[in-house]
């Protein structure tokens, strides 16, 4: 009797805790998504190999590389500001209005063919157009961090103000004549490649490294995760969401001179619809529009993708103009995929 109510008093063992999932294989799982597209890019390769034998020639991979090298740059810069849970409609402007007005200060006022009587020498080309660049970004980030503004309508307010500068200062024309420091870039060729690709990747592995092994990355996500939370952990949220501001449009502002460059010309429209295929190789390439979540090398991928399907379209023949119907119902996909997979409702 005595053995039987000992017996029955024994605690059973507890249950061992649950171990957390080790670091190593959280990074795994993040770099097989980074590689989620991996199969999508391979299989548009082999449709386009099968609707023209000439999409896998060296000289049509170098086109493509070099048509997305500057939307790429946008990319970068768009996907740095998303992370952190705020978006910068303005890029695209920047993106027209940085070289512009270096053209405009440069070139010639009046628009007389580049006959010199610009403010600035030549050499003055890419300072000014960094310059511009960094000076959008401080005022988005005076507007939305110092006075707690809405960064989609600032932004938005942006675009549409950077834009009307530009065509005031160009009257609606086209600068062109431009000098060759505001070419180079765009024209030039490096190890037998245009500039603006090596340009690009460049960028794109910075950003890759900074993003994703330094503390500057990881405070990033950590604001677009939880702001408060982040404050709280002693991160400087107001000065890093204002530097990722400066420096996406410092990025803009680059890209633009780029494609200056490479056109030879700066319109009065430069940029004009960018934002749109910015926004659908951003949300293709798995960075999500809730912050915190989404990696550099997903959102080149998904840019990559995009401008692959572009250039099957045109190479079978489809018209230009349901470019925009392509890049709108791609945002709409990814936004589904993005909602059934992560399982979180997007506001």
């Amino acid at each position: 009797m005595s053995d039987t109510l000992s017996t029955a008093k024994t605690p059973s063992p507890a249950p061992p805790p649950s171990r957390p999932p080790s670091p190593s294989r959280s990074l795994v799982v993040a770099r097989l998504r980074d590689l989620a597209l991996v199969p999508a890019i391979i299989a548009v390769a082999i449709v386009g190999s099968i609707v023209n034998p000439v999409f896998l020639s060296s000289d049509n991979i170098v086109n493509v590389l070099q048509s997305m090298s500057e939307i790429a740059i946008l990319v970068l810069a768009q996907t740095i500001v998303l992370i952190t849970g705020k978006m910068d409609l303005s890029l695209e402007s920047t993106f027209g209005l940085a070289p512009g007005i270096a053209a405009w200060l440069i070139v010639d006022p009046a628009l007389t063919r580049g006959l010199g009587l610009g403010v600035l020498p030549d050499g003055w080309a890419i300072p000014v157009v960094l310059l511009v660049g960094a000076l959008v970004g401080a005022f988005n980030g005076l507007l939305i961090v110092r006075f707690g503004l809405n960064g989609f309508i600032v932004t938005l307010g942006m675009l549409i103000i950077l834009r009307g500068l530009l065509t005031g200062i160009s009257g609606g024309q086209t600068f062109f004549a431009l000098p060759g420091s505001m070419t180079y870039l765009g024209s030039a060729s490096w190890f037998g490649a245009p500039a603006s690709i090596w340009v690009s990747l460049l960028l794109f592995a910075a950003g890759i490294v900074v993003l994703g092994y330094t503390r500057a990355g990881r405070a990033l996500y950590a604001i677009g995760g939880n702001a408060d939370a982040a404050r709280a952990a002693g991160i400087r949220t107001d000065r890093v969401l204002w530097i990722a501001l400066v420096v996406a449009s410092v990025l803009a502002a680059l890209a633009g001179l780029l494609i200056s460059g490479r056109l030879a010309a700066v319109p009065s429209a430069q940029g004009s619809g960018a934002i749109f295929q910015v926004f659908a190789a951003a949300v293709i390439g798995g960075v999500s529009l809730n912050g915190g979540r989404g990696t550099v090398f997903g959102a080149f991928t998904g840019v990559l993708l995009l401008f692959m399907i572009i250039n099957v379209l045109t190479l079978a023949g489809v018209p230009a103009q349901w470019t925009n119907f392509l890049n709108g119902a791609v945002i709409l996909v990814a936004l589904v995929v993005s909602r059934i997979t992560g399982g979180k409702a997007q506001t």
